[in-house]
């Protein structure tokens, strides 16, 4: 079976240092007909699970511990048996959400996750959050930046845990070395190009994003 990416947008909200706001996440989904991981269990684990129409769930991966990223990984983990994997620099922020059920597995930098023959490498890239990661298929021209990197400039960093000079660095570094018509996917929004984003980091930078 091809590997392919299926999308599919929850609603909920999000909620840090005594603020809340609307929010809605994309979930990506990447497999074949049999077998597939999801990047980002956001809101709604019983629309997750009928979009992944009984493939067998290899792992719920956690672009970082936002409430609205990881609210709905520990049902979906229930109801498919699949693990939770986590960058364990952010465990203080899951914590906050589910503070009586852990990650089953920690993400490491140059990890690799393999689902329907093709695999994810996994990029820290901190800055929106101690262990914010990316996930870069090159067999699929794309990352999935989580909230690191969106059309227009990096992720918000105006919250606890967060960096801008992190997130600029981790721009930088990971991601616009990628090749240009890498396809961004993001947490939230439409996606981008690597291409489109590069040219606006010193812009970022002087605006302080």
């Amino acid at each position: 079976m091809t590997a392919r990416i299926d999308h599919l947008v929850t609603s909920g909200t999000f909620a840090l240092d005594g603020g809340e706001w609307d929010v809605d996440n994309n979930v990506w989904i990447v497999g074949d007909d049999t077998e597939a991981i999801v990047i980002d269990a956001a809101h709604d684990a019983a629309a997750i699970e009928a979009a992944l129409g009984g493939r067998t769930l290899c792992a719920i991966v956690c672009t970082h511990a936002h409430n609205d990223h990881i609210d709905a990984a520990p049902a979906l983990a229930a109801a498919t048996g699949a693990p939770i994997l986590l960058h364990p620099e952010d465990l203080p922020l899951w914590l906050k959400t589910h503070p009586e059920h852990t990650p089953d597995g920690a993400l490491t930098d140059g990890q690799e996750l393999t689902v329907a023959g093709i695999t994810l490498t996994v990029l820290h890239t901190p800055g929106h959050a101690p262990g914010a990661v990316c996930l870069y298929a090159p067999e699929l021209g794309t990352v999935f930046t989580g909230d690191t990197l969106f059309q227009g400039g990096p992720g918000a960093t105006g919250r606890s845990f967060s960096s801008f000079p992190t997130i600029i660095d981790s721009i930088r570094d990971r991601l616009l070395t990628l090749p240009g018509d890498t396809k961004v996917r993001t947490g939230h929004g439409d996606p981008t190009t690597i291409g489109a984003e590069a040219p606006q980091l010193d812009e970022w930078i002087k605006r302080g994003h």
